[in-house]
Protein backbone atom coordinates (compact mmCIF):
# COMPACT_ATOMS: atom_id res chain seq x y z
CA UNK A 1 0.00 0.00 0.00
CA UNK A 2 1.12 3.55 -0.92
CA UNK A 3 0.60 6.66 0.95
CA UNK A 4 1.62 10.12 0.06
CA UNK A 5 2.50 13.04 2.05
CA UNK A 6 1.98 16.87 1.01
CA UNK A 7 5.30 18.25 -0.24
CA UNK A 8 7.33 20.13 1.91
CA UNK A 9 10.46 22.62 1.80
CA UNK A 10 13.02 20.50 2.94
CA UNK A 11 13.87 16.70 4.16
CA UNK A 12 17.08 15.86 5.62
CA UNK A 13 18.17 12.20 5.38
CA UNK A 14 19.87 10.91 7.93
CA UNK A 15 19.65 12.02 11.97
CA UNK A 16 23.23 11.96 12.48
CA UNK A 17 25.49 15.49 12.99
CA UNK A 18 25.54 16.98 10.05
CA UNK A 19 21.34 16.79 9.58
CA UNK A 20 21.31 17.77 12.87
CA UNK A 21 23.25 20.97 12.35
CA UNK A 22 22.03 21.79 9.23
CA UNK A 23 18.94 21.29 10.33
CA UNK A 24 19.10 23.78 13.18
CA UNK A 25 20.86 26.52 11.35
CA UNK A 26 18.23 26.18 8.99
CA UNK A 27 15.62 26.77 11.95
CA UNK A 28 17.55 29.79 12.86
CA UNK A 29 18.00 31.85 9.18
CA UNK A 30 14.98 30.33 7.62
CA UNK A 31 12.37 29.52 10.83
CA UNK A 32 9.37 29.58 8.44
CA UNK A 33 10.57 26.63 5.96
CA UNK A 34 8.74 23.34 6.86
CA UNK A 35 11.58 20.75 7.48
CA UNK A 36 11.06 16.55 7.90
CA UNK A 37 13.43 13.87 8.42
CA UNK A 38 14.10 10.30 7.52
CA UNK A 39 15.81 8.02 9.33
CA UNK A 40 16.23 4.50 8.94
CA UNK A 41 17.38 3.41 13.21
CA UNK A 42 14.76 3.87 15.48
CA UNK A 43 16.78 7.04 17.12
CA UNK A 44 19.64 10.11 16.22
CA UNK A 45 23.47 9.88 15.88
CA UNK A 46 23.50 5.65 16.40
CA UNK A 47 26.03 5.27 12.96
CA UNK A 48 29.23 7.14 12.89
CA UNK A 49 27.90 10.28 15.38
CA UNK A 50 27.58 7.62 18.00
CA UNK A 51 29.75 8.53 20.77
CA UNK A 52 31.57 4.75 20.29
CA UNK A 53 31.93 4.99 16.85
CA UNK A 54 34.15 7.76 16.76
CA UNK A 55 37.60 8.96 18.99
CA UNK A 56 35.57 11.96 20.24
CA UNK A 57 38.77 14.17 19.54
CA UNK A 58 37.35 18.08 19.25
CA UNK A 59 39.60 18.02 15.91
CA UNK A 60 41.71 21.57 16.24
CA UNK A 61 44.69 20.54 14.57
CA UNK A 62 46.49 20.94 18.25
CA UNK A 63 48.18 17.30 18.52
CA UNK A 64 46.97 15.64 15.37
CA UNK A 65 50.55 15.49 13.56
CA UNK A 66 49.51 14.49 9.97
CA UNK A 67 47.81 18.20 9.88
CA UNK A 68 51.18 19.40 9.49
CA UNK A 69 54.10 17.88 6.64
CA UNK A 70 57.47 18.53 6.44
CA UNK A 71 58.68 20.00 3.21
CA UNK A 72 61.46 19.18 1.22
CA UNK A 73 63.99 21.98 3.08
CA UNK A 74 63.02 20.77 6.39
CA UNK A 75 60.17 23.56 6.79
CA UNK A 76 56.82 22.62 8.16
CA UNK A 77 53.72 23.17 6.68
CA UNK A 78 50.51 24.41 9.10
CA UNK A 79 48.60 25.56 6.23
CA UNK A 80 45.86 22.43 6.85
CA UNK A 81 46.40 22.57 10.16
CA UNK A 82 45.73 26.22 10.45
CA UNK A 83 42.05 25.66 8.00
CA UNK A 84 41.34 22.62 10.22
CA UNK A 85 41.47 24.96 13.88
CA UNK A 86 39.92 27.49 12.07
CA UNK A 87 36.56 25.50 11.14
CA UNK A 88 36.94 24.13 14.32
CA UNK A 89 36.10 27.32 16.22
CA UNK A 90 33.06 27.74 14.13
CA UNK A 91 31.91 24.65 15.36
CA UNK A 92 32.69 26.79 19.07
CA UNK A 93 31.10 29.22 18.58
CA UNK A 94 27.69 27.77 17.39
CA UNK A 95 27.75 25.42 20.25
CA UNK A 96 28.29 28.29 22.73
CA UNK A 97 25.33 30.51 20.57
CA UNK A 98 22.44 27.49 20.81
CA UNK A 99 23.64 27.13 25.25
CA UNK A 100 23.47 31.14 25.65
CA UNK A 101 20.05 31.23 24.87
CA UNK A 102 19.12 28.27 26.18
CA UNK A 103 18.31 26.07 23.22
CA UNK A 104 20.83 23.05 23.89
CA UNK A 105 21.30 22.84 27.68
CA UNK A 106 24.13 21.31 29.83
CA UNK A 107 27.35 21.46 27.34
CA UNK A 108 29.51 19.51 29.81
CA UNK A 109 26.96 16.82 28.53
CA UNK A 110 28.80 16.79 25.12
CA UNK A 111 32.06 18.65 25.50
CA UNK A 112 34.84 18.55 28.44
CA UNK A 113 38.40 20.36 28.23
CA UNK A 114 41.47 17.49 27.83
CA UNK A 115 45.01 17.92 27.11
CA UNK A 116 45.92 17.50 23.56
CA UNK A 117 49.54 16.55 23.57
CA UNK A 118 51.75 15.10 20.18
CA UNK A 119 54.37 12.10 21.34
CA UNK A 120 57.15 11.15 19.36
CA UNK A 121 59.97 9.09 19.70
CA UNK A 122 63.47 9.34 18.33
CA UNK A 123 65.66 11.95 17.59
CA UNK A 124 64.11 12.65 13.43
CA UNK A 125 60.93 12.78 14.91
CA UNK A 126 61.90 14.86 18.11
CA UNK A 127 63.52 17.74 15.80
CA UNK A 128 60.16 17.58 14.18
CA UNK A 129 58.13 18.14 16.51
CA UNK A 130 60.81 21.01 17.91
CA UNK A 131 60.36 22.42 14.27
CA UNK A 132 56.08 22.57 14.20
CA UNK A 133 55.78 23.26 17.59
CA UNK A 134 57.80 26.97 16.59
CA UNK A 135 55.72 27.03 13.35
CA UNK A 136 52.57 26.61 15.20
CA UNK A 137 53.41 28.90 18.18
CA UNK A 138 53.63 32.19 15.56
CA UNK A 139 50.07 31.83 14.85
CA UNK A 140 47.45 32.65 17.61
CA UNK A 141 45.17 29.77 17.23
CA UNK A 142 47.60 27.51 18.41
CA UNK A 143 48.48 29.48 22.03
CA UNK A 144 49.81 28.26 24.92
CA UNK A 145 51.38 25.35 23.29
CA UNK A 146 54.03 23.52 25.33
CA UNK A 147 57.01 21.65 24.07
CA UNK A 148 59.31 19.32 26.86
CA UNK A 149 61.69 16.35 26.07
CA UNK A 150 62.24 15.79 30.00
CA UNK A 151 61.55 12.92 31.43
CA UNK A 152 60.15 14.25 34.59
CA UNK A 153 57.95 16.77 32.99
CA UNK A 154 56.80 14.15 30.71
CA UNK A 155 55.59 12.25 33.99
CA UNK A 156 54.03 14.78 34.97
CA UNK A 157 51.52 15.07 31.80
CA UNK A 158 51.59 11.81 30.75
CA UNK A 159 52.42 9.29 34.45
CA UNK A 160 50.24 6.28 33.38
CA UNK A 161 52.47 6.51 29.71
CA UNK A 162 56.24 7.16 31.32
CA UNK A 163 55.90 4.18 33.94
CA UNK A 164 58.39 1.93 32.75
CA UNK A 165 60.20 3.94 30.30
CA UNK A 166 63.89 4.09 30.11
CA UNK A 167 65.73 7.20 31.37
CA UNK A 168 67.65 7.20 28.13
CA UNK A 169 64.71 7.09 25.81
CA UNK A 170 63.99 9.74 23.59
CA UNK A 171 61.18 10.75 23.98
CA UNK A 172 59.23 14.67 23.49
CA UNK A 173 55.84 15.77 23.25
CA UNK A 174 53.55 19.10 22.94
CA UNK A 175 50.68 19.66 25.21
CA UNK A 176 47.90 22.29 24.67
CA UNK A 177 45.59 22.46 27.79
CA UNK A 178 42.95 24.26 25.66
CA UNK A 179 41.73 20.56 24.16
CA UNK A 180 38.47 19.34 23.70
CA UNK A 181 37.08 15.87 24.66
CA UNK A 182 33.56 15.61 22.54
CA UNK A 183 30.39 13.26 22.97
CA UNK A 184 28.67 13.94 19.24
CA UNK A 185 26.23 11.23 19.99
CA UNK A 186 25.16 13.60 22.86
CA UNK A 187 25.45 16.57 20.94
CA UNK A 188 23.34 15.51 17.84
CA UNK A 189 20.59 13.61 20.48
CA UNK A 190 20.47 17.47 21.85
CA UNK A 191 20.17 18.90 18.77
CA UNK A 192 17.40 17.02 17.35
CA UNK A 193 15.27 17.14 20.91
CA UNK A 194 16.08 21.38 19.56
CA UNK A 195 14.35 20.84 16.07
CA UNK A 196 11.60 18.72 17.51
CA UNK A 197 10.85 21.57 20.10
CA UNK A 198 10.95 23.84 16.65
CA UNK A 199 8.19 21.32 15.05
CA UNK A 200 10.81 19.82 12.44
CA UNK A 201 9.08 16.31 11.75
CA UNK A 202 11.58 13.81 12.83
CA UNK A 203 10.55 10.23 11.24
CA UNK A 204 12.50 7.13 12.74
CA UNK A 205 12.43 3.42 10.96
CA UNK A 206 12.08 5.09 7.59
CA UNK A 207 14.20 4.14 4.67
CA UNK A 208 14.43 5.91 1.47
CA UNK A 209 14.10 3.50 -1.11
CA UNK A 210 14.44 5.62 -4.39
CA UNK A 211 15.26 9.54 -5.19
CA UNK A 212 13.53 10.78 -8.11
CA UNK A 213 13.06 14.06 -9.82
CA UNK A 214 9.41 14.99 -10.59
CA UNK A 215 8.49 17.78 -13.51
CA UNK A 216 7.86 20.46 -11.46
CA UNK A 217 11.21 20.07 -10.09
CA UNK A 218 10.48 18.49 -6.53
CA UNK A 219 12.99 15.63 -5.14
CA UNK A 220 10.07 12.92 -4.52
CA UNK A 221 11.62 10.57 -2.52
CA UNK A 222 10.04 7.18 -2.24
CA UNK A 223 10.46 5.71 1.94
CA UNK A 224 9.79 2.59 3.39
CA UNK A 225 7.84 3.11 6.69
CA UNK A 226 9.06 0.30 8.94
CA UNK A 227 6.81 0.12 11.95
CA UNK A 228 3.80 0.42 9.48
CA UNK A 229 4.86 -1.74 6.87
CA UNK A 230 4.01 0.73 4.02
CA UNK A 231 5.58 2.66 1.03
CA UNK A 232 5.68 6.45 1.31
CA UNK A 233 6.24 9.17 -0.92
CA UNK A 234 7.64 12.44 -0.32
CA UNK A 235 8.82 16.00 -2.64
CA UNK A 236 10.63 18.51 -1.44
CA UNK A 237 12.51 21.66 -2.50
CA UNK A 238 15.48 21.04 -1.42
CA UNK A 239 17.09 17.85 -0.29
CA UNK A 240 19.96 17.22 2.06
CA UNK A 241 21.58 13.41 1.77
CA UNK A 242 23.69 13.22 5.54
CA UNK A 243 23.42 9.54 5.84
CA UNK A 244 27.09 8.99 6.56
CA UNK A 245 28.17 5.87 4.44
CA UNK A 246 25.18 5.37 3.18
CA UNK A 247 24.98 8.54 1.41
CA UNK A 248 26.87 7.97 -2.14
CA UNK A 249 24.74 4.97 -2.47
CA UNK A 250 21.45 7.53 -2.12
CA UNK A 251 23.37 10.91 -4.01
CA UNK A 252 23.71 8.23 -7.28
CA UNK A 253 19.73 7.91 -7.05
CA UNK A 254 19.48 11.32 -7.54
CA UNK A 255 21.04 10.93 -11.01
CA UNK A 256 22.87 14.30 -10.69
CA UNK A 257 25.71 14.79 -13.48
CA UNK A 258 28.43 15.81 -9.93
CA UNK A 259 27.89 12.14 -8.58
CA UNK A 260 28.59 10.54 -11.33
CA UNK A 261 32.46 9.18 -11.34
CA UNK A 262 32.42 8.98 -7.81
CA UNK A 263 33.56 6.00 -6.03
CA UNK A 264 33.88 5.02 -2.28
CA UNK A 265 35.67 2.40 -0.22
CA UNK A 266 34.74 1.37 3.35
CA UNK A 267 36.90 0.89 6.29
CA UNK A 268 35.57 -0.07 9.54
CA UNK A 269 37.95 1.03 12.76
CA UNK A 270 38.53 -0.76 16.06
CA UNK A 271 39.74 0.15 18.91
CA UNK A 272 41.22 -0.97 22.18
CA UNK A 273 39.32 0.26 25.17
CA UNK A 274 39.92 0.08 28.68
CA UNK A 275 36.96 0.24 31.08
CA UNK A 276 38.84 0.02 34.79
CA UNK A 277 38.55 3.09 36.78
CA UNK A 278 41.76 2.92 38.63
CA UNK A 279 43.70 2.76 35.24
CA UNK A 280 41.60 5.43 33.32
CA UNK A 281 42.25 7.74 36.11
CA UNK A 282 46.21 7.51 35.60
CA UNK A 283 45.86 9.19 32.39
CA UNK A 284 43.95 12.48 31.62
CA UNK A 285 44.37 13.47 27.79
CA UNK A 286 44.08 12.87 23.79
CA UNK A 287 47.51 11.73 23.21
CA UNK A 288 48.30 11.54 19.46
CA UNK A 289 51.47 9.99 17.56
CA UNK A 290 52.43 9.68 14.59
CA UNK A 291 51.54 7.14 11.86
CA UNK A 292 54.10 4.35 10.08
CA UNK A 293 55.79 4.90 7.06
CA UNK A 294 53.75 4.01 4.01
CA UNK A 295 50.56 3.55 6.63
CA UNK A 296 47.34 5.94 5.55
CA UNK A 297 46.51 9.41 7.18
CA UNK A 298 43.63 7.41 8.88
CA UNK A 299 46.21 5.14 10.96
CA UNK A 300 47.40 7.89 13.42
CA UNK A 301 47.94 5.73 16.56
CA UNK A 302 46.59 8.06 19.41
CA UNK A 303 45.09 7.05 23.14
CA UNK A 304 42.59 8.93 24.56
CA UNK A 305 40.54 9.77 27.65
CA UNK A 306 36.90 10.01 26.74
CA UNK A 307 33.89 10.57 29.01
CA UNK A 308 31.02 8.37 27.96
CA UNK A 309 27.97 7.64 30.16
CA UNK A 310 29.27 9.95 33.14
CA UNK A 311 31.96 7.25 33.07
CA UNK A 312 35.61 7.88 32.09
CA UNK A 313 37.50 4.95 29.73
CA UNK A 314 40.72 5.20 27.58
CA UNK A 315 40.59 4.53 24.29
CA UNK A 316 43.11 3.40 21.73
CA UNK A 317 43.61 2.76 17.84
CA UNK A 318 42.44 2.85 15.34
CA UNK A 319 43.11 -0.81 13.96
CA UNK A 320 41.60 -0.38 10.19
CA UNK A 321 39.21 -3.47 9.44
CA UNK A 322 37.37 -4.22 6.81
CA UNK A 323 33.95 -4.81 5.95
CA UNK A 324 31.98 -4.74 2.62
CA UNK A 325 29.03 -2.91 4.15
CA UNK A 326 28.82 1.58 4.54
CA UNK A 327 27.29 1.43 7.45
CA UNK A 328 27.49 -0.76 10.64
CA UNK A 329 23.90 -1.37 10.16
CA UNK A 330 24.56 -1.91 6.23
CA UNK A 331 24.47 -4.56 3.81
CA UNK A 332 27.36 -6.87 2.84
CA UNK A 333 26.32 -6.26 -0.85
CA UNK A 334 27.29 -1.91 -0.62
CA UNK A 335 30.44 -2.05 -1.93
CA UNK A 336 29.17 -4.14 -4.67
CA UNK A 337 26.54 -1.74 -5.53
CA UNK A 338 28.07 1.13 -5.35
CA UNK A 339 29.66 0.13 -8.14
CA UNK A 340 28.19 1.25 -12.21
CA UNK A 341 28.99 2.20 -15.81
CA UNK A 342 29.62 5.92 -14.67
CA UNK A 343 32.26 4.68 -11.62
CA UNK A 344 34.04 1.90 -12.51
CA UNK A 345 36.66 3.16 -14.91
CA UNK A 346 37.50 5.41 -11.41
CA UNK A 347 37.16 2.51 -9.22
CA UNK A 348 39.23 -0.19 -11.02
CA UNK A 349 42.08 2.78 -11.17
CA UNK A 350 42.02 3.06 -7.44
CA UNK A 351 42.47 -0.53 -7.02
CA UNK A 352 45.44 -0.68 -9.03
CA UNK A 353 47.11 2.40 -7.72
CA UNK A 354 46.60 2.05 -3.67
CA UNK A 355 48.26 -1.44 -3.33
CA UNK A 356 49.86 -0.08 -0.53
CA UNK A 357 46.75 0.66 1.52
CA UNK A 358 45.08 -3.29 0.65
CA UNK A 359 48.50 -4.51 2.09
CA UNK A 360 48.19 -2.43 4.86
CA UNK A 361 44.14 -3.28 5.72
CA UNK A 362 45.49 -7.24 5.16
CA UNK A 363 48.02 -6.93 7.07
CA UNK A 364 45.60 -4.93 10.00
CA UNK A 365 43.13 -7.70 9.53
CA UNK A 366 45.78 -9.90 10.20
CA UNK A 367 46.81 -8.68 13.81
CA UNK A 368 45.67 -10.54 17.07
CA UNK A 369 44.84 -9.02 19.84
CA UNK A 370 47.87 -9.41 20.98
CA UNK A 371 49.88 -8.02 18.28
CA UNK A 372 47.64 -4.85 19.00
CA UNK A 373 48.99 -4.85 22.81
CA UNK A 374 52.18 -4.84 21.59
CA UNK A 375 51.01 -1.37 19.65
CA UNK A 376 49.29 -0.03 22.53
CA UNK A 377 52.42 -0.79 24.37
CA UNK A 378 54.60 1.66 22.74
CA UNK A 379 52.11 4.13 24.81
CA UNK A 380 51.81 2.24 27.72
CA UNK A 381 54.83 0.13 28.34
CA UNK A 382 52.66 -1.79 31.29
CA UNK A 383 49.66 -2.21 29.71
CA UNK A 384 48.25 -5.81 30.26
CA UNK A 385 45.96 -7.97 27.55
CA UNK A 386 42.92 -8.74 30.21
CA UNK A 387 42.34 -4.78 31.09
CA UNK A 388 41.81 -4.22 27.20
CA UNK A 389 38.99 -5.25 24.96
CA UNK A 390 38.44 -4.21 21.16
CA UNK A 391 35.34 -2.62 20.27
CA UNK A 392 34.24 -1.85 16.50
CA UNK A 393 34.06 1.78 15.90
CA UNK A 394 31.83 2.83 12.68
CA UNK A 395 31.89 2.33 9.03
CA UNK A 396 33.80 5.05 6.92
CA UNK A 397 33.61 5.44 3.23
CA UNK A 398 36.51 6.89 1.38
CA UNK A 399 35.70 9.12 -1.00
CA UNK A 400 37.05 7.76 -4.35
CA UNK A 401 36.90 10.32 -7.73
CA UNK A 402 38.90 11.57 -10.66
CA UNK A 403 41.24 15.02 -9.47
CA UNK A 404 44.19 16.76 -11.34
CA UNK A 405 46.30 16.61 -8.55
CA UNK A 406 45.90 12.66 -7.95
CA UNK A 407 45.13 11.73 -11.69
CA UNK A 408 41.91 8.86 -11.75
CA UNK A 409 41.06 7.16 -8.93
CA UNK A 410 42.58 9.31 -6.09
CA UNK A 411 41.36 8.25 -2.59
CA UNK A 412 40.50 10.90 -0.81
CA UNK A 413 40.59 11.59 3.00
CA UNK A 414 39.08 14.26 3.51
CA UNK A 415 34.91 15.85 4.38
CA UNK A 416 33.10 16.46 0.80
CA UNK A 417 30.04 18.01 -0.38
CA UNK A 418 28.77 17.02 -3.50
CA UNK A 419 25.36 19.51 -4.59
CA UNK A 420 23.89 19.70 -7.46
CA UNK A 421 24.18 22.96 -9.84
CA UNK A 422 21.23 24.19 -9.37
CA UNK A 423 21.51 23.86 -5.78
CA UNK A 424 18.49 21.94 -5.12
CA UNK A 425 20.54 18.38 -3.30
CA UNK A 426 23.53 18.47 -1.69
CA UNK A 427 24.90 15.69 0.12
CA UNK A 428 28.23 14.90 2.33
CA UNK A 429 30.75 12.38 1.63
CA UNK A 430 33.92 11.50 3.58
CA UNK A 431 35.04 10.63 7.11
CA UNK A 432 37.69 13.16 9.38
CA UNK A 433 37.45 15.73 10.54
CA UNK A 434 33.75 15.07 9.85
CA UNK A 435 31.81 16.33 12.85
CA UNK A 436 34.03 18.55 14.58
CA UNK A 437 34.15 21.33 11.11
CA UNK A 438 29.99 20.02 10.88
CA UNK A 439 29.07 23.63 11.59
CA UNK A 440 32.22 24.71 8.46
CA UNK A 441 30.75 22.61 6.14
CA UNK A 442 27.16 22.97 6.43
CA UNK A 443 27.83 26.58 5.73
CA UNK A 444 29.02 25.63 2.80
CA UNK A 445 26.00 24.17 2.20
CA UNK A 446 24.19 26.87 2.87
CA UNK A 447 26.05 28.73 0.32
CA UNK A 448 26.30 26.73 -2.27
CA UNK A 449 22.75 25.69 -2.44
CA UNK A 450 21.36 28.66 -1.38
CA UNK A 451 23.79 31.64 -3.11
CA UNK A 452 20.58 33.83 -3.18
CA UNK A 453 19.73 34.03 0.33
CA UNK A 454 23.26 34.45 1.96
CA UNK A 455 22.80 38.24 1.60
CA UNK A 456 19.83 38.09 3.41
CA UNK A 457 20.84 35.26 5.99
CA UNK A 458 24.00 37.03 6.73
CA UNK A 459 23.51 39.03 9.67
CA UNK A 460 21.80 35.89 11.66
CA UNK A 461 24.72 33.66 10.46
CA UNK A 462 27.38 36.40 12.35
CA UNK A 463 25.32 36.57 15.10
CA UNK A 464 25.40 33.08 15.96
CA UNK A 465 28.88 32.92 14.31
CA UNK A 466 30.84 36.11 15.03
CA UNK A 467 33.76 34.63 12.69
CA UNK A 468 31.94 33.94 9.91
CA UNK A 469 33.78 34.94 6.79
CA UNK A 470 37.03 36.00 8.65
CA UNK A 471 40.37 34.16 9.22
CA UNK A 472 40.68 34.50 12.36
CA UNK A 473 44.46 33.42 12.32
CA UNK A 474 44.82 37.24 11.20
CA UNK A 475 42.76 38.82 13.82
CA UNK A 476 44.38 37.68 17.53
CA UNK A 477 42.44 40.37 19.42
CA UNK A 478 39.20 39.19 18.06
CA UNK A 479 40.08 35.58 18.45
CA UNK A 480 41.23 35.74 22.07
CA UNK A 481 37.61 37.57 22.96
CA UNK A 482 35.72 34.60 20.81
CA UNK A 483 37.68 32.10 22.33
CA UNK A 484 37.43 33.57 26.07
CA UNK A 485 33.73 33.91 25.49
CA UNK A 486 33.13 30.32 24.16
CA UNK A 487 35.48 28.68 26.81
CA UNK A 488 33.58 30.80 29.32
CA UNK A 489 29.57 29.80 27.13
CA UNK A 490 30.85 25.88 26.92
CA UNK A 491 31.74 25.25 30.71
CA UNK A 492 35.25 25.01 29.93
CA UNK A 493 37.40 27.32 32.05
CA UNK A 494 36.20 25.62 34.65
CA UNK A 495 38.38 22.76 36.35
CA UNK A 496 37.57 19.39 35.52
CA UNK A 497 37.54 17.98 38.79
CA UNK A 498 34.31 20.61 38.99
CA UNK A 499 32.78 18.46 36.12
CA UNK A 500 33.17 15.15 37.08
CA UNK A 501 29.97 15.75 39.56
CA UNK A 502 27.44 17.29 36.47
CA UNK A 503 24.72 14.87 34.97
CA UNK A 504 26.17 12.38 31.89
CA UNK A 505 24.14 12.44 28.67
CA UNK A 506 21.12 9.81 28.26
Amino acid sequence: MSHTHEKTDVILIGAGIMSATLGSLLKEVAPEWEIKVFEKLTSAGEESSNEWNNAGTGHAALCELNYTSEKPDGTVNISKAVKVNEQFQLSRQYWSYLVERGLIQNPAEFIRPIPHVSMVQGEENIAFLKRRMEALSKNPLFHGMEFTDDHATLTEWLPLMMEGRDEDEQIAATKVDSGTDVNFGALTRMLFTYLKEKNVEVNYEHEVKDITRTKDGFWELTIWNQEKRRTEHHQAKFLFIGAGGGSLSLLQKTGIPEAKKIGGFPVSGLFLVCNDPDIAEQHHAKVYGKAKVGAPPMSVPHLDTRYIDGKKSLLFGPFAGFSPKFLKSGSNLDLIKSVNVDNVITMLAAGAKEMELTKYLIQQLMLSHEARMEELREFIPYAQSDQWEVVVAGQRVQVIKDTEEGGRGTLQFGTEVVSASDGSVAALLGASPGASTAVHVMLEVLEKCFPERMKEWAPKIKEMIPSYGIELSKKPELFRKLFAENEEALGLSSPVEDRESLPASS
